[in-house]
């Protein structure tokens, strides 16, 4: 069984409860790191001026105490293997919903409830849904 490293630790604490309680699931499945749990203004307005992030300071669910949403990627990262971002996704997608905990992943993003909108694909990034 895998289990998260200190640093992981430590950033997962910044999180929802709902989301400790879906990673602490995932993490006995399938190797992963977190990247990000909340997010202060400098980092978060220096992500957005990167194009890293869509929002500044404070309009991200990163930038709440706890933060609604978190940043992770399968373990060891290999940013081109997309294949196991999509298998980790999957992972916590399914234990959220067995939880009965609405999550969104940067890859759903939906314009005006209609289509999906594909131009920002925001692979590491999960948040709650209806909680703000």
């Amino acid at each position: 069984m895998y289990k998260f490293g200190p640093g992981s630790k430590v950033k997962l604490e910044t999180c929802h409860p709902d989301i400790q309680e879906i990673l602490n699931e995932a993490i006995k499945v399938i190797d992963f790191t977190i990247l990000c749990g909340t997010r202060g203004r400098e980092e978060q307005d220096d992500l957005f001026h990167k194009g890293m992030s869509k929002v500044q300071f404070p309009n991200s669910k990163h930038n709440n105490r706890p933060s609604l949403a978190v940043d992770i990627a399968p373990y060891p990262i290999d940013w081109n293997n997309l294949e196991r971002f999509t298998h980790l996704i999957g992972i916590v997608r399914g234990i959220a919903l067995m939880k009965g905990i609405e999550i969104r992943c940067g890859i759903d993003w939906d314009r005006d409830g209609d289509i999906t909108d594909h131009t920002f694909m925001d692979y590491p990034h999960f948040e709650l849904v209806n909680l703000d």
